[in-house]
């Protein structure tokens, strides 16, 4: 039995990984969860689980009260705390934003196995986390879909032996539109993704591939691959989850319906592959698309940017995280246009006073600088 901690319980992640923990009461256990503002969803949790601590961002002593035998956690400290309760083995982290940082790191230090959905950790602090990940001696197992796929096609094969791992990509909501066109399209158009069910965030993300070149961020640091032998490929289908070739020409590919609930199932119960009831099956009666098209980095530059990011390394990730939070939440509520995403994020990376070996408060710091440059400089109209 595996005991979980969930912290981001009522999002989309949140929600599906409930869902697999009900479908495998005999394997898996939750006994903390933690949400941001959805109350409602906290008290359905307990009335559910027999939860034995969890996290709420405002204080409700009202539900403290009807639940005397629950630990409760408010705030932001109360984040980070919680995770250093002793009795779970895995910390499902499916926080959004880079509040998931912290927590993540003080699990580790509490030698607690991670399933992370929380790029944020990766790409502003891989260095740091994945220090952490060995000196404690716990696993970090990935949650997105393309990096679950790599882990997959690379189980007890020598890491010498990959000559590069490629990471597919749907394109996004605008995959047929061209840069003059972007110009033109409506927070609407952004929203509505092709193959994926995603958050607003995530979704805005993969319209712009700064997502995908996250997730080259987060491929690095997880398997310890240079970036120069990391490559992106257009998978329209979003069959194939990513693949990996090796030295001898061999390429692996681990392909299955777009469905988050599979590698949110081999997270947590890695590295078996087991069926339950939310499994779909491929039909290979029917065609299936497995063409694929190279990624135009004039099309898409964030992904080149963050390719370069990654390999100066520092405190440019955090830079480079911030300053896209604070754009994209500028274009949800219709402050900027789609097209001016990337230029705040280009202009703010050259703005940063970049620093080769930062700690914890550092990363933090700038993270934070970068937020507020780019809300500055909409702000003045630069």
């Amino acid at each position: 039995m595996k005991k979980l901690l969930l912290l981001g319980a009522s999002g989309s992640i949140g929600t599906q990984t409930i869902e697999i923990i009900k479908q495998h009461p005999d394997k898996l256990q939750l006994v903390g969860a933690g949400v941001y503002e959805n109350i409602g969803f906290l008290r359905q949790l307990l009335s559910e689980f027999p939860l034995e601590y969890v996290y709420a961002k405002e204080a409700d002593e009202t539900l403290a009260r009807q639940y005397p035998n629950t630990r409760f956690y408010f705030g932001e400290k109360g984040l980070e705390k919680i995770v250093e309760e002793d009795s779970y083995d895995m910390l499902v982290n499916a926080v959004v934003g880079f509040i998931g940082y912290k927590p993540t790191l003080n699990a580790i230090r509490k030698h607690k196995d991670i399933a992370l959905a929380n790029k944020e950790t990766l790409v502003a602090g891989g260095d740091i986390v994945m220090k952490a990940v060995k000196e404690n001696g716990v696993k970090l197992l990935p949650i997105d879909s393309e990096h679950s796929a790599i882990l997959q096609c690379i189980q007890n094969r020598n890491p010498e032996n990959i000559r590069r791992l490629i990471i597919t990509a749907s394109g996004g909501s605008f995959r047929d539109k061209t840069r003059e066109e972007l110009r033109d399209v409506t927070l609407e158009d952004a929203l509505k993704h092709p193959t994926w069910s995603m958050g607003h965030k995530i979704t805005i993300d993969s319209a712009t591939m700064m997502n995908k070149g996250f997730e080259v961020m987060e491929a690095h640091y997880l398997f310890d691959i240079p970036f120069d032998r990391i490559e992106t490929v257009i998978h329209r289908s979003s069959i194939v989850h990513s693949m990996v070739e090796f030295e001898d020409g061999t390429v692996m590919a681990q392909m299955s319906i777009p469905d988050m609930r599979l590698p949110i199932k081999y997270a947590l119960l890695y590295p078996e592959n087991v069926r339950d009831d939310t499994v779909k099956y491929m039909d290979f009666s029917k065609p299936i698309d497995l063409s694929f098209e190279k990624v135009d980095y004039s099309r898409y530059p964030l992904v080149k940017l963050a390719k370069d990011v990654g390999s100066f390394g520092g405190n440019f990730g955090a830079v480079l995280l911030g300053a896209n939070d604070e754009a994209v939440d500028l274009f949800l509520n219709r402050r900027i246009k789609f097209h001016e995403i990337e230029d705040y994020v280009i202009k703010t990376l050259k703005a940063a006073h970049f620093i080769h070996d930062p700690d914890e408060d550092d990363l933090i710091e700038y993270h934070k600088w970068a937020k507020e440059y780019v809300r500055n400089s909409w702000a003045n109209n630069e």
